[in-house]
């Protein structure tokens, strides 16, 4: 017991719908149904051997006691012995009898062993599979609305704990109950009175996990908590180590650190010291047990009311028989919590998808433009954001929007390229509503230039040719001297080949931005969607990115995200934004004239 690493912060919770999930997982793996009718023939045959065992291994004892007692009263009546008379032939056959159960006994459980690894293994592999093709079909909203954390558990925690279970526990648990049923008869066979006695530590045992079991699951899932918050105060205050330096935080970071460990300690002392109770209660549960038998046994042998060697074999049985109830009591636990693994992903499975291209009716295209938003109506829910938006752009038209932090201008980046859909109107590309195509046949016509700089662990090289895979190396090249990354990538020792780190920090930020600028260069998109923010970045850099950036928006469609309000001045239409809706559209000499939101934001940037 206690807590695992993967599951760390994560405490269990059972199925909301138990009964219903287990049934539709049980219908998931029915492909393998006769596999594991397999498993469970061999695990129940590896119990068999092995729990008839102890019984037949009991002769060998019963005809050692027969055989001194046989010499003992020939020694009574005078005679001269030079050894017992004891059946060694009889013994040595029974020895190998016992030797080859015990055998095809280890045989058995190591076949239905390989053979659950590898359907398990097949079953989680398949169902990770349906979880990542699913996660491609979800809406965006699905991930505005999750936690990436929460996310990344379903696919891997969840994922572990199905495994797991189905690995070790489910065969387990067959094995526990053939034992307990097998050990059962095997002592009712041998003798009623002794199994009766036998029978009186089960409650004891019973009670020992129901009242010390459920303590010392609450104690370690308060451990898990605890160790959640301190891996995340240890997360926190790595990555923000420099800030946290630099207003002298460091003794109170330490202080709420030792806080939280100390509360750790004490869970988890408490958690292990009460489940360390569970195995010495069983264990004297058992001996309890053991203890009546062995003595009420004897007194039965004294009296010839059973052979010694089936005491012996009893006895034997006594020590098997409460175990299985312990580790079925630890797999009914375990079968809940992945009972709600497999309920986290089956919600996941079940959600509603993106939607598919529409056959819509055909209409009067208008291919004069290359974007048209035709009477779009918006809004997350109920409330709609654009009530009736109206725009035609032409080909190589520049499109700025601007607003302020909150507006709203991911939003509309969002409707063009498709994560959300319009409630009403349309939205035109070449003339075709976007939604008679595919979401992959209308990105293909755009890329995108964000702020926030997305770049993989790989080199340079495969970063650059992430734009189109099929790019030649020379076209890789091009497109990095055009976006003036070529320069900079050249004077590493590695060059194109340099393995860009987690989040790319063994590069400068405006070189990651020119990465991203020669990424969309190789796209060579009909239309482009740049968030032209490079306020984080050096004078010298900042030049190279507006140079890049001009030379990538020649004889292109585009949509600018502008911060600064004077690097738009040019733009042909300007989409002004506040709290998600459209306020104002127009060039910068018309909205200036207005005198109105975009005016008082353009002021506000300028004012002295």
């Amino acid at each position: 017991m206690g807590p695992h690493g993967h599951n760390v912060g994560k405490k269990q919770k059972g199925a909301k719908n138990f009964w219903k999930t287990l049934n539709r997982l049980i219908k998931f793996m029915n492909p393998w149904k006769w596999s594991f009718i397999i498993v469970f023939i061999f695990a129940i045959g590896s119990v068999i051997f092995q729990i008839k065992a102890p019984k037949i291994l009991g002769k060998a004892t019963t005809v050692i006691y027969d055989g001194i007692i046989k010499g003992y009263q020939e020694i009574k009546l005078g005679q001269h012995l030079t050894s017992y008379p004891i059946d060694f032939t009889k013994i040595k056959n029974i020895l190998i009898t016992v030797a080859i159960m015990y055998i095809v006994s280890a045989m058995l459980s190591f076949i239905q062993q390989i053979i659950m690894a590898r359907v398990s293994q097949k079953i989680v592999y398949k169902l990770r599979k349906e979880l990542k093709a699913k996660m491609q079909r979800l809406p965006i909203s699905y991930y505005d609305t999750h936690e990436n954390g929460d996310i990344m558990s379903r696919a891997i925690n969840d994922m572990d704990n199905i495994a797991g279970t189905l690995q070790q526990s489910l065969t387990q648990l067959v094995t526990s109950i053939v034992t307990f049923v097998g050990v059962f008869f095997m002592m009712l066979s041998i003798s009623w009175k002794l199994t009766l006695i036998a029978c009186i530590t089960i409650p004891l045992g019973l009670i020992v996990v129901a009242i010390v079991a459920p303590k010392s699951q609450r104690f370690f899932a308060e451990q898990q908590k605890s160790l959640g918050i301190i891996n995340n105060h240890v997360e926190e205050n790595y990555a923000g180590h420099t800030i946290v330096k630099t207003f002298n935080k460091e003794e109170k970071t330490i202080t709420e650190f030792e806080e939280e460990n100390k509360r750790y300690y004490k869970s988890s002392w408490k958690a292990q010291f009460i489940s360390g109770f569970i195995m010495p209660l069983m264990n004297l549960v058992k001996n309890i047990g053991y203890i009546l038998v062995a003595v009420v046994g004897g007194i039965q042998v004294s009296k010839g009311q059973i052979t010694l060697g089936n005491v012996q074999a009893f006895l034997q049985y006594v020590n098997q028989f409460t175990q299985p109830i312990t580790q079925i009591a630890n797999i009914a636990n375990t079968i809940q919590a992945t009972v709600a693994s497999a309920e986290r992903i089956f919600n996941v499975l079940d959600e509603p998808e993106m939607t598919q291209p529409d056959a819509l009716p055909a209409e009067q295209k208008l291919q004069d433009f290359k974007i048209a938003f035709d009477h779009v109506k918006f809004g997350y829910g109920d409330e709609l954001l654009m009530k009736d938006f109206n725009m035609k752009i032409h080909e190589g038209q520049k499109i700025a929007i601007v607003g302020p932090t909150g507006a709203g201008k991911t939003t509309l980046i969002n409707l063009l390229e498709r994560f959300y859909d319009i409630k009403e109107g349309a939205i035109r590309l070449n003339g075709d509503d976007v939604r008679s195509l595919s979401r992959e046949k209308l990105r293909e016509h755009f890329s995108m230039v964000l702020q926030d700089t997305w770049l993989f662990t790989g080199t340079i090289y495969d970063n650059i040719k992430y734009g189109r895979e099929n790019a030649t190396k020379e076209e890789i090249i091009a497109a990095a001297k055009a976006a003036h990354v070529d320069t900079f990538v050249r004077q590493l020792p590695d060059g194109y080949q340099t393995i860009l780190n987690e989040d790319a920090t063994n590069i400068s930020q405006g070189q990651r931005q020119l990465l991203t600028i020669a990424r969309a260069f190789l796209a060579d998109p009909d239309i482009l969607i740049l968030d032209e923010a490079t306020s984080s970045v050096d004078t010298r850099t900042e030049i190279l990115i507006q140079r890049a950036m001009e030379d990538l928006l020649k004889g292109r469609t585009s949509f600018v995200v502008a911060h600064r309000l004077s690097t738009i001045r040019d733009a042909d239409d300007i989409i002004v934004m506040d709290h998600g809706a459209i306020v104002e559209t127009g060039n910068h000499d018309n909205l200036m004239k207005q005198d109105g939101f975009y005016a008082d934001l353009y002021n506000s940037q300028f004012a002295h």
